[in-house]
């Protein structure tokens, strides 16, 4: 077997598949269609990391029928479904806010299935994340970036802002409802990027800090407690 990269879905430690770790089952079989034959392949891979043992489930569907072992030189991949877990939402800390966190991870789940209903959550995300940490006085969104415009950089800004644009779509009709605007599953993928690049930069590095000074306000007591003299029983 030809090694491969990998990431696990649930640790989200990325590793090197090979032989000596390789923990993969394959079960493929074929029917036949109004458009022919096709061939399905689930594959189910379980993670090596032992801290961790979790297993993803994918079906993949091709556009041939399956015989001696493959799909044949002509055969391709035409769609694919995530079984286990249902989405790419990647865990979030325990300290993120329950209403952020259950948005993200409604936003990841209907990606694929409906892209515009994504964007809005993602929308709604980010106002909820701009409200919780930034502590923006409520309003409507528009007016919500715009306070945070001087506490960010520019790049980043002007991305939460696309995010509002684009997440729009879904949250308001056109003025003319014979215009339709449409959102491509990769491009609701961008939003969710976002949302998670903003936790990483919010809400991990604030933790993150906030341990790495405890930490040292804790060597500093404990340093000063050593230099007092002790007290003789």
């Amino acid at each position: 077997m030809k090694p491969f990269a990998w990431t696990c879905p649930y640790c989200q430690k990325a590793t090197l598949i090979t032989d000596a770790n390789y923990d993969r089952e394959l079960m493929a079989f074929e029917t036949s269609t109004a458009s022919g034959k096709r061939g399905f392949v689930l594959q189910m891979t379980t993670c090596p990391n032992p801290d961790c043992k979790q297993y993803q489930i994918v079906v993949t569907e091709h556009d041939t029928g399956y015989s001696n072992g493959s799909f044949g030189p002509e055969g391709r991949p035409v769609a694919n479904w995530m079984l286990r877990p249902n989405s790419k939402a990647i865990p979030l800390p325990v300290y993120v806010p329950a209403a952020i966190v259950e948005d993200y991870n409604e936003a990841c789940l209907i990606r694929d299935l409906s892209p515009k209903a994504s964007a809005t959550l993602s929308r709604r995300c980010l106002q909820g994340m701009i409200r919780d940490f930034h502590q923006v006085k409520p309003g409507n969104l528009f007016n919500e970036i715009n306070e945070i415009k001087d506490k960010i950089d520019a790049v980043t800004w002007a991305g939460i802002d696309a995010v509002r644009k684009v997440g729009n779509i879904g949250a308001h009709m056109e003025k003319d409802v014979d215009v339709i605007v449409d959102v491509e599953p990769e491009e609701a993928q961008l939003l969710i990027g976002l949302i998670e690049t903003l936790i990483k930069e919010w809400y991990v590095a604030r933790h993150d800090r906030k341990q790495a000074m405890d930490a040292l306000i804790k060597l500093a007591a404990d340093k000063d407690a050593a230099k007092k003299p002790q007290t003789p029983p």
